[in-house]
């Protein structure tokens, strides 16, 4: 067991490992294109329940790249706005079925990576 000053580790779980194991979904190169210039993430949650369009709604124009583009770009503007903070709210809408949208309340966050570098999280409040 490897020792942490007064801490042994007992467990530990990268950003990476979520990554490689489905739990977080990058994101970066989309996100670069609306103009963040960090890794970027979303969760899995919200990636399923929300980015990924439901059955029925082929013939609406919605698309997972469609649905994330909007996502982000509401991101970036929330993130503009958070000033001395690690993490802002905001909302965004979502069709769902024909004719009716629903709209959550998302977070991004910005932190420390694996290596300590910035890295952003954008997730449902239930994620966090």
């Amino acid at each position: 067991m490897a020792s942490n000053g007064d801490w042994n580790l007992i467990f530990s779980y990268s950003r990476q490992q979520a990554i490689d194991d489905g739990v977080l979904i990058d994101v970066t190169e989309e996100a670069k294109k609306i103009g963040f210039k960090v890794q970027t993430v979303v969760t899995s949650n919200l990636f399923h329940r929300y980015l990924d369009p439901p059955a029925g709604l082929e013939g609406e124009g919605q698309s997972v790249t469609g649905r994330l583009h909007d996502l982000m770009v509401l991101a970036l503007f929330a993130a503009k706005r958070g000033v001395n903070t690690d993490r802002v709210t905001f909302n965004v809408a979502f069709l769902m079925v024909p004719g009716r949208k629903e709209t959550i309340e998302a977070i991004v966050h910005i932190g420390p990576g694996d290596n300590g570098e910035p890295v952003l999280t954008i997730m449902l409040p239930e994620d966090d």
